[in-house]
């Protein structure tokens, strides 16, 4: 067998293993939509069919009219947004104060930082439940927004530190020697250089909120509540109601799946931003 013929069937083999992986990790969300389009009486049969016998969107339909389902997205955003920007404006700074001053108080913060990612989520909305009750921000959107800024906040810190390594310290010192101040450097200098980067943490800090379930599970009951309650909420007395259930769950990973791959380029030059080194 010829050199050119064992490098063909290397790349088919990896091709095929791949289009395997990819299959095996996108049956279930295919699952997922096409039981949405099932009649109630499909989403429910035994044994299941992955097809629908007929395409239906009365799941959708029943989905939107249940009261509370309209405000829960509401309370989906705008949690997610404040999150967002809560978490970028405390990580640019410390991410950046970390990776110029190399001091011990910021290798302990980054070590905590990552202690705190490892922790379950669990051990810290225990005592979120009661700081924010004390607060009186239990069931609210900001109380919900400064819990959900936990879990985000860590993973930004982490993603902008090894974006600020990437930048030569010779652009900061040159902005320097021109008049700027180091938060002036920072905010017309390196933010531009790592804008990639940015983009890169804001939208994982963003997909993070977007899918945290635990805290708002804690921290809600009517006026915050956020979708994911709300698609967990979908029970009778007989059992599950799948067919609206999963038509709900559809319609949320809409927002995620398209900014996805609206930004996937500039989430791919981000994330290869951080990996060189100036």
């Amino acid at each position: 067998m010829t050199h050119a013929r064992l490098a063909r069937l290397r790349t088919g083999l990896l091709w095929a293993v791949a289009v395997a992986v990819v299959a095996a990790y996108a049956f279930p969300f295919v699952y997922l939509v096409l039981t949405s389009f099932k009649p109630a009486t499909d989403a429910v049969a035994v044994p299941p069919t992955v097809l629908p016998r007929r395409f239906s969107l009365d799941n959708y339909l029943t989905a939107l009219d249940r009261p509370g389902v309209t405000a829960s997205f509401v309370n989906s955003v705008s949690t997610a947004i404040v999150a967002t920007v809560l978490s970028m404006a405390l990580a640019i700074p410390a991410a950046w104060g970390i990776t110029r001053y190399r001091s011990r108080a910021g290798r302990m913060l980054m070590a905590g930082s990552l202690l705190v990612r490892m922790a379950p989520a669990v051990a810290i909305g225990i005592p979120l439940v009661t700081i924010l009750g004390a607060l009186g921000l239990t069931d609210t959107p900001t109380g919900l927004a400064l819990a959900q800024t936990t879990v985000a906040l860590p993973l930004s810190i982490w993603l902008l530190a090894s974006f600020f390594e990437g930048v030569p310290r010779e652009i900061e010192e040159a902005a320097l020697v021109d008049g700027c101040g180091r938060f002036g450097a920072l905010l017309r200098v390196i933010l531009p250089v790592v804008s990639g980067g940015v983009a890169v943490t804001a939208i994982f800090a963003f997909l993070a909120s977007w899918n945290e379930f635990l805290f708002a599970l804690l921290l809600t009951s009517v006026r915050a509540q956020t979708t994911p309650i709300a698609i967990a909420n979908f029970q009778s007395q007989f059992g599950l109601d799948w067919g609206p259930m999963t038509a709900l769950a559809t319609l949320y990973s809409v927002p995620a799946v398209v900014l996805t791959l609206l930004l996937q380029r500039r989430i791919v030059a981000g994330l290869s931003l951080g990996a060189v080194k100036g």
